[in-house]
């Protein structure tokens, strides 16, 4: 007698982590309820778009159901967890832009933080022992990063203390996080507290460049994929101030959606990890720029001195509590091949 599949209910799920989830889940029996409205459009123009991506899931993935719900819509986010009561809940669905919040700031915050303070009364009410995955950002922690002593090398600044990198001891307090940021925050400390008061199984996963090359890249959100597009095509791209050093570790969408699954193994409750490509995995802008230029690729490119507000001048995941938690995981991807895997798909698009 076969077993019956898991279900899956995934938001977000037209965008980069959202349909890598999907997509890895299905591949292992399960059921699939994706939640996209392609906020993305409306955000960030034709660009930014997720159709494409949710006509292919339907398409040609199995078991997989997709529902145009908007998660602001409060009752409707209650009827769908109520009528499916998922196995998984997978949380990717936000508003994602640290510079596009300022304009919006009651989409930004209606989508961050109130959607998922939807998702999450609905999951305890209907589903309250289904791990729940929740995508924050390390944009909770403001420019904190930017106060650690810092030195600046060639290419790239670093810690100057030799730290490897942020862990979830740095303070969210008493800093500058943009609305975006703080959006996130507060989606981000109702995930642990409903995790910790209501003892049900939330993970908070403060996201760093999180990369793939199915991520519908634009200007304002979407960094390596956006470069690298503006290096094949021969569009301009705009450095923002920091010398063109700023440092980001880069994970690859498969390597999260790997995570998720180990974190449906061996949940708890109300726990935080920082979630990047660690230190093997990080690069700044200018090392990006000589890194395309040796593959045939060179970036017309321009600066301006002023940074953008709040932008981290540095920042690593520490990675350590990850694995401590979940030792069967490991990063697959390294950076070459995060970004070949890029540059592929575009050539061939």
């Amino acid at each position: 007698m076969s077993s019956v599949p898991k279900k899956v209910m995934v938001t977000g799920s037209g965008g980069l982590i959202g349909s890598e989830c999907a997509r890895l889940l299905a591949r292992e029996g399960w059921k699939v309820v994706g939640v996209d409205n392609d906020m993305r459009r409306q955000f960030f123009g034709p660009a930014g778009t997720t159709r494409a991506v949710v006509r292919d899931l339907v398409d040609s993935v199995a078991g997989y159901r997709h529902f145009d719900l908007d998660i602001r819509d409060r009752q409707g986010v209650r009827d769908l967890v109520a009528g499916e009561r998922p196995d998984f809940i997978i949380h990717t669905a936000a508003q994602p832009s640290h510079d596009k919040a300022a304009s919006i700031p009651y989409d930004d915050f209606d989508v961050n933080a109130v959607g998922t303070m939807n998702m999450l009364v609905a999951a305890r009410d209907y589903c309250k022992d289904s791990p729940f995955c929740f995508t924050s950002t390390n944009k909770v922690y403001g420019d904190r990063p930017n106060y650690l002593p810092l030195q600046e090398l060639e290419k790239r600044w670093d810690y100057a203390d030799g730290l490897d990198g942020i862990d979830e001891n740095m303070s969210i307090d008493n800093c500058l996080h943009s609305l975006f940021g703080a959006s996130k925050v507060a989606a981000d400390v109702m995930c642990q507290e409903f995790g910790r008061y209501f003892q049900m199984p939330v993970g908070v996963f403060r996201g760093g460049c999180l990369t793939g090359p199915q991520h519908s890249a634009v200007e304002l959100h979407g960094y390596l994929v956006y470069i690298i597009i503006c290096a094949m095509t021969g569009k301009e791209y705009q450095v923002y101030g920091y010398k063109g050093k700023q440092v980001r570790d880069q994970i690859h969408s498969h390597d999260v959606a790997n995570l998720f699954l180990e974190v449906y193994k061996a949940p708890r409750c109300g726990e935080v990890y920082n979630l990047g490509g660690g230190r093997k995995n990080s690069i700044s802008i200018l090392e990006t720029i000589d890194l395309l230029a040796g593959m045939g690729y060179a970036l017309k490119h321009s600066y301006k001195p002023e940074n953008r507000v709040g932008d981290h001048i540095c920042y690593i995941s520490d990675l350590t509590k990850i694995y401590q938690h979940f030792p069967n995981w490991k990063l697959e991807y390294d950076l070459p091949r995060i970004i070949g895997e890029i540059v592929q798909a575009h050539r061939s698009s």
